[in-house]
């Protein structure tokens, strides 16, 4: 990963729109607020950098990326690679992914930085990793092939 410093702040009783939270990324001011479990900060730092890698990727790699969503789906996967992609999974109106609402779009970005945590993070197992064995294969195909081209820049 390249780009400008990242501040990292621990802020207790982080919470967003819909309650606790372990942890909060701002982009625009390049800052992560944690509030975590010391046994969960790799992971959880690992997400976190990841948002800034989304809004990056650009839209034929974000879009790319849904259709591997929407394959998932279709082919009614259960699971994810972690608890702030899954509940949004299980949220989902069959009609979010084919209108890109906002609950999908999210969705999308979340599982994205869980998958990113899952590959990146040195963790190996986890109660949040849910998704079945071939899915992850997948995923982990995905990101090799579509962040092969050198330097991640966040």
């Amino acid at each position: 990963m390249t780009g400008d410093p990242i501040r990292v702040d621990h802020q207790p009783g982080l919470s967003d729109r819909h309650g606790p939270v372990h942890a909060g990324t701002f982009v625009r001011e390049r800052r992560i607020a944690f509030n975590c479990p010391r046994r969960e900060f790799p992971r959880i730092l690992v997400h976190e950098l990841f948002h800034f890698a989304w809004v990056r990727l650009g839209n034929s790699r974000r879009y790319s990326y849904e259709n591997l969503l929407r394959a998932e789906i279709a082919s009614g996967a259960r699971g994810e690679l972690g608890w702030s992609a899954e509940w949004r999974k299980a949220g989902l109106s069959p009609a979010d992914p084919r209108t890109r609402t906002r609950r999908w779009r999210e969705y999308c970005c979340e599982s994205f930085c869980d998958s990113a945590a899952w590959l990146y993070s040195g963790i190996h197992a986890h109660d949040e990793f849910t998704l079945p064995r071939r899915l992850q294969h997948l995923r982990q195909d995905w990101f090799a092939r579509t962040l092969a081209s050198g330097p991640l820049s966040i």
